[in-house]
């Protein structure tokens, strides 16, 4: 069994910053790319950004120059998001892709975590 938890979310004013983490645990063999995406009420869910176990990293246009993200362990992810703006407000998840082992067989999922709501204020 495998879990992805995040946390670090909050309510924060424009301009200002917060740290969100994700944490995977479980039966894991190892973590290929790990990533974060978001939800706006009324809007579809869309990718912000994503790190290779190679430690590669990519951002969706919008926030590039404000958000990095890092991963330690290999099982941990973080989000730093900087110069916060209200249209950043959304439900944070991460995103795993994970080889995991069980009953004497290995399988390759794609997990999520149950979401973190970031709120900027104007």
């Amino acid at each position: 069994q495998v879990q992805v938890v995040e946390s670090g979310g909050g309510l924060v004013q424009a301009g200002g910053s917060l740290r969100l983490s994700c944490a995977a645990s479980g039966s894991i063999l190892s973590i290929n790319a790990m990533g974060w995406y978001r939800q706006a009420p009324g809007k579809q869910r869309e990718w912000v950004a994503g790190i290779t176990s190679g430690g590669s990293t990519n951002y969706t246009d919008s926030v590039k120059g404000r958000f990095t993200i890092s991963r330690n362990n290999g099982k941990n992810t973080y989000l730093q998001m900087n110069s916060l703006r209200p249209e950043d407000t959304a439900v944070y998840y991460c995103n795993a892709d994970i080889l995991t082992y069980g009953g004497g067989w290995t399988s390759r999922g794609d997990y999520w975590g149950q979401g973190t709501q970031v709120t900027v204020s104007s």
